[in-house]
């Protein structure tokens, strides 16, 4: 064999073991899967000072909550870019004071429409549809919702069905998860970000996302209940619905990764404004239902992650929307600030533990602040007066890996409320939680 020919049949070898190992290594494309979690919060608080209370107050006396969530993720691949997932759920709980008295609720858990009956109902049910354009070719694992298999690293990707707004926009790997990360609704997203949800968190719409190398673009449209945190959604997605638009940049600091979000929203919808309720009482108690008409509430938010080391990061939330009008699908906060640590237990040899710390402040525009002093409520706050100060929230938790199953833990933490539903004439509340959290 002449050196020309010994030299090409070396390099085809070459090409083809390259080829075979990197075969290998991209996993298989998964044709279904299917997971589950179940999580079980306990919270506890003793009383507390208040110089008086009103109709949606945070009661002043001791008070005991808890909540259970269990739901099974079942993914199947309908071709090789296009997933099916159904996601159904079972919940049931009771919260402290009937889910009131708090900007920043403690437990992200408990739904509005919660009780000490187990209730079963379809939390997700979407499709998933990838356009892969190019680039690096990475691997995806097996998760929930998420089939193995490998993608683009620039793609075109739409979601389409019933899922979570949060699902999708505003996401953050130390901050948006009440099953295993931080509690407190002041962590789960942006406070002020009143996405469009029914009273369990979910609805239905449309979300395209565009990846091209460190970018990230995403824009939706989803439906909004039909009234304020009411359970049945409105269909007419051409005159009421929630639209959201995010830019995404991931970035190297120090040789660590990050990502840094820019998130704006718009609802239109029928609501109450504040400005028109205290017009309407002419010098009495306003009331929110007698001036809903079609109005638009607009906001942004800024979202932070940076990771440290391997074993920690931390992150960052500013948010604000107009706050004209009632809070219609999530929480009552008009403006948040909210930034933490996590730390994994790896470097005092508890490699599956975790600690975190995080601060939360929420705040109220003027009208609303005139409202709540004139005696108006809201869905969540309405202490029947108001001594105006931003509620600040601190919550620390340490989550304890347990040998059961690969991911399972016991969490214990704590929370600390300064000026409950910004009214500094009550409080502080004190908040101690026990967690227990398995996915399979």
């Amino acid at each position: 064999m002449n050196l020309p020919l010994r030299y090409l049949t070396l390099c085809l070898s070459a090409l083809l073991l390259s080829c075979a190992a990197s075969a290998q290594d991209a996993p298989e494309p998964e044709r279904f899967n299917a997971k589950f979690q179940a999580t079980y919060l306990w919270q506890t608080k003793p009383s507390f000072a208040a110089a008086y209370s009103g109709v949606n107050s945070l009661l002043p006396t001791a008070e005991k909550s808890y909540s259970f969530t269990s739901t099974a993720f079942l993914g199947l691949r309908l071709a090789r870019d296009t997933e099916l997932y159904f996601n159904p759920e079972v919940v049931q709980g009771v919260a402290m004071s009937g889910l009131t008295g708090l900007g920043g609720l403690t437990n992200s858990e408990l739904q509005k429409t919660g009780g000490p009956n187990p209730q079963l109902y379809r939390a997700r049910l979407f499709v998933r549809q990838t356009w892969n354009q190019g680039g690096e070719r990475e691997s995806v694992a097996s998760d929930m919702n998420q089939l193995a298999g490998s993608r683009d690293k620039n793609r075109l990707v739409l979601t389409v069905g019933n899922l979570a707004v949060s699902d999708i926009f505003d996401l953050n790997a130390y901050a948006h998860d009440g099953r295993s990360q931080l509690m407190n609704w002041s962590f789960l997203t942006h406070g002020a970000y009143d996405f469009a949800a029914d009273a369990r968190g979910y609805s239905w719409g449309a979300a395209l996302e565009y990846y091209q190398d460190s970018w990230a673009v995403r824009a939706g449209r989803f439906m909004q209940p039909r009234e304020s945190n009411g359970v049945a959604l409105d269909r007419a997605l051409s005159r009421h619905y929630g639209d959201q638009l995010e830019f995404e940049k991931a970035y190297s600091l120090a040789g660590q990764p990050g990502k840094a979000r820019l998130l704006f929203f718009r609802n239109r919808a029928v609501m109450g404004g504040f400005d028109d309720a205290l017009a309407n009482a002419a010098g009495g108690v306003p009331t929110i239902a007698p001036v809903r008409k079609l109005r638009t509430k607009q906001g942004l938010g800024i979202n932070l992650e940076q990771s440290l080391s391997d074993n920690a990061g931390v992150f960052a939330r500013l948010a604000r929307s107009d706050g004209a009008s009632e809070a219609y699908a999530f929480a009552e906060i008009d403006s948040s600030l909210s930034f933490g640590i996590n730390v994994k237990g790896a470097g005092w040899g508890r490699a599956r533990d975790t600690l975190a710390l995080a601060f939360a402040r929420n705040g109220l525009s003027s009208s609303h602040q005139a409202f709540l002093a004139a005696g108006g409520s809201g869905y969540f706050v309405g202490d029947g007066r108001l001594n105006y100060r931003q509620e600040s929230i601190v919550e620390g938790y340490y989550s304890i890996g347990l040998d059961v199953l690969q991911r399972t833990a016991l969490s214990l933490g704590a929370q600390y409320i300064r000026n409950p539903a910004y009214n500094a004439d009550r409080g502080p509340v004190r908040v101690m939680s026990v967690r227990l959290h398995t996915e399979f």
